[in-house]
């Protein structure tokens, strides 16, 4: 897995993320659409990553917790290709949903060839 690719990733899921974050707090203020889809894909990444046991092996909690932050961006991304009107920002959800699909697939991988102890 390349550091670079997945921090330039990170960095656009927080992006994607800061808005509906900030409207969260805001009360009295209704989600849109796009919003609540973005929320949905966060909450299922939160619950997933903090449902993981850590087992002490810092390569497989990384992995276990890499999954579903990573299914989070997908989420997230869809919901950018669903609502989201800007090329440049489809272009990239896109990019997010191939890359995060990829790594995924070589997590998986890694897992099945390292089961836990």
């Amino acid at each position: 897995m390349h550091i670079t690719r997945f921090l330039s990733v990170f960095a656009a899921v927080l992006l994607l993320a800061t808005p509906v974050l900030a409207q969260q707090t805001m009360p009295g203020m209704s989600a849109s659409p796009a919003d609540a889809a973005m929320m949905a894909g966060m909450e299922k990444m939160q619950h997933g990553m903090s449902s993981v046991p850590m087992t002490g092996d810092a390569d497989q909690d990384f992995v276990a917790m890499m999954i579903p932050h990573h299914q989070g961006a997908i989420a997230m991304a869809k919901a950018e290709l669903e609502y989201g009107k800007d090329p440049a920002m489809r272009k990239l959800a896109m990019a997010i949903i191939t890359a995060q699909d990829d790594e995924i697939a070589e997590m998986k991988q890694w897992q099945a060839a390292h089961p836990g102890k």
